[in-house]
């Protein structure tokens, strides 16, 4: 055999030995996969509905023009005429106080129907507004897929001036008729909202609310259905807008009755509920739900609040802001809204812990595993987390900021795909006496969890989980200072559940920026 034949051979049988050698020992370790979702699981709609946190109630109707609340469903068409009606004003509004979506009542419960319906005269086509060609739902509808923004319509179940009211089987085909036209003349639906609202004495109605959730779903299959007990999200249980200091997305439909809710239930949802219903926070901007001349907006201090109690406690704020005779929405609404944005924007635009070094009593998978480090805390989403190795009996991430920041806000976030999981956690800081002091106790996070407390300096943190119904999931951590929040009469750091809407966010205020100082 040729040598110098043999040698090459040799010499490419060690080389192609070497790196396989070398592909098989560098290949990287199989990464942990996460860990099993905890059920009930929200679906893909009431995920994008959670994402949104704020929605604008827009109540709108013949009541505008006659100072009502609840129309008799008798008053003349003929006084419904906004002379200036703009729905992409309303758009504009909602999109610049940083509103997601809009929610118009198509038709109150007086039966007046804001778009020309085939069921009934009792409609815009029957007023002079736009020489009765008018259209409200229409022009919301157009304006709101023009500026990104989702619609949701209101259809009351009961209904005051339709005659077929009380039989039971001609007005479910009556409202399954109207609710067809809204949910396939008006492009994609994002939320249907209806309630069992009705005055004592009324007509007795069995509502065949079933076959009206299917219709929903098959017509629009990416809309949420809003009522006292879901299917998809549940009123709060209150109209203060103001959501329990402990509250579940996790619910029992089984357990609620849409007209007959037990509020304390709705308030604070089932930590072993198999349903996932999570709470809607509906409120005026103004005392009433329909404009009144002589009425003023809350302040946005007020709104500040509630979007602590609200947001700040797992649920969507849905705001009413009513639209005025004209056809526009007041002047002074707009001041306090964007004066409520402005102050959002404040606080909430930097945090405080992005730049921390973050360690945690364990990794899933190891401290080198990149997916669920505890450093994807401080990364802005849901997508990612932190996660601890299985079978744990201390949950604990610990933060040094790198300097001593003052702060009185703690955010808290879990991966609600994955479950809602923590039951109660705690946040402590290192004193100047080296001493870890216990700042604010909490329940439960679920999409997002807000508390106040007295302001705090400090540059070490722990933020500790004390129970939970699985592997607890932390999706992000924020500090913040809110310097507008005039709170008092605080008297200890726990935040149990109780349907008190304030039991810890007091504290006073440390200064003002000269932007919002007369606020």
């Amino acid at each position: 055999m040729n040598k110098k034949k043999s040698t090459s051979q040799l010499t490419l049988f060690v080389f192609l030995s070497f790196s396989l050698t070398f592909s098989f020992s560098s290949s990287p370790t199989p990464r942990k996969p996460p860990p099993l979702p905890i059920l009930p699981l929200p679906s893909s709609p009431q995920l994008q509905w959670q994402l949104g946190h704020m929605a604008m109630f827009l109540h709108f109707g013949p009541n505008t023009f006659t100072d009502s609340e609840w129309g008799t469903g008798h008053v003349d068409p003929s006084v419904f005429n906004p002379a200036k009606l703009n729905a992409a004003q309303w758009v504009r509004v909602a999109k610049d106080s940083g509103f997601s979506r809009v929610i118009l009542t198509a038709k109150h419960h007086d039966g007046f129907c804001l778009w020309p319906t085939e069921y009934t005269n009792y409609s815009v086509s029957s007023s002079p507004w736009r020489s009765g060609g008018g259209d409200v739902v229409g022009e919301l509808a157009a304006a709101a897929r023009d500026a990104g923004i989702a619609l949701g319509l209101y259809l009351s179940p009961w209904d005051r001036h339709e005659p077929c009211y009380g039989k039971t089987l001609e007005y479910n085909e009556f409202y399954m008729g109207q609710m067809t036209e809204l949910l396939t003349r008006y492009g994609e639906i994002k939320e249907v909202w209806l309630d069992g609202a009705k005055g004592e004495g009324e007509k007795d109605m069995e509502y065949f609310f079933d076959s009206w959730f299917s219709l929903i779903h098959q017509h629009q299959p990416g809309a949420v259905i809003f009522s006292d007990a879901g299917p998809d999200t549940r009123w709060v249980g209150d109209e203060a807008g103001v959501a329990g200091s402990t509250c579940w997305s996790l619910f029992n439909r089984s357990d609620a009755k849409i007209g007959d809710t037990d509020y304390q239930y709705s308030n604070g949802g089932d930590p072993f509920g198999h349903d996932w219903v999570p709470a809607e926070c509906d409120v005026s901007i103004r005392p009433g739900w329909f404009w009144h001349s002589l009425e003023v907006p809350k302040s946005a201090r007020t709104l500040l609040d509630l979007y602590y109690k609200s947001i700040g406690r797992n649920c969507l704020l849905l705001l009413n802001v009513p639209p005025n005779s004209s056809g526009l929405i007041s002047a002074e609404d707009i001041q306090v809204l964007q004066e409520f944005n402005d102050l959002r924007k404040s606080i909430f635009s930097y945090n405080l812990a992005k730049t921390a070094l973050i360690n945690a009593s364990s990794t899933r998978g190891g401290s080198n595993n990149s997916w669920f480090t505890p450093s994807n805390v401080v990364q802005e989403g849901i997508d990612s987390y932190w996660a601890p190795e299985g079978n744990q009996s201390k949950w604990v991430l610990s933060l040094n900021l790198q300097k001593l920041v003052s702060f009185n806000i703690l955010q808290v976030q879990e991966p609600i795909q994955m479950g809602q999981r923590v039951i109660e956690f705690h946040l402590e800081v290192l004193n100047e006496e080296r001493k870890w002091n216990k700042v604010i106790n909490g329940t439960t996070i679920g999409y997002q969890r807000l508390l106040q407390f007295p302001t705090v300096k400090s540059q070490y943190l722990r933020f500790v989980i004390d129970k939970s119904r699985a592997d607890p999931l932390i999706s992000y951590l924020g500090l913040y200072i809110d310097r507008y929040s005039i709170l008092s009469n605080l008297s200890h750091t726990t935040s149990h559940a109780s349907r008190n809407r304030s039991q810890i966010l007091n504290y006073h205020i440390e200064s003002n920026h000269s932007q919002v100082a007369a606020i």
